[in-house]
């Protein structure tokens, strides 16, 4: 079987990389699917949590700035559920991830944090194959 190279066709981006701390909502970046192929998928990790709950939410939009038209990706959109984070399950292994088909072509990533202290660092990365990636 011949093996594939999948360095080349996937491209990491960062959704979000906060040090939460409060009990918020902290928006990540906003990402442009213009040229997106199979959506996105998007990975949930978490380091140094003392307290706290951390719900993933998704929006999207048809506006750049994600100021207006915002609505959450709905369950018929998301391939698996969203993953939430917890000070028992940042110590696992696995990395809960959660694919997207968007009807939109903004979509960013958020954080629902609830039951915080001293919080945690939260990070998303999102991960998309592309037609127009760069070969590496």
């Amino acid at each position: 079987m011949a093996v594939k190279d999948i360095k080349s066709n996937l491209l990491q981006l960062v959704g979000l990389n906060a040090n939460i701390t409060t009990d918020t909502t902290t928006n990540g970046a906003i990402i442009d699917t213009a040229d997106f192929e199979l959506g996105l998928m998007f990975a949930l990790f978490a380091s140094v949590v003392t307290d706290g709950d951390y719900q993933l939410v998704l929006e999207q939009s048809e506006d750049a700035t994600m100021s207006t038209g915002v609505t959450d990706i709905s369950g018929d959109q998301l391939i698996g559920t969203l993953p939430t984070i917890d000070a028992v399950a940042a110590g696992g292994a696995a990395v809960p991830t959660v694919g997207v088909i968007s009807n939109d072509r903004y979509v960013r990533a958020t954080i629902d944090s609830t039951n915080t202290g001293t919080g945690a660092f939260i990070y998303v990365l999102a991960t998309e194959k592309g037609e127009n990636l760069p070969i590496v």
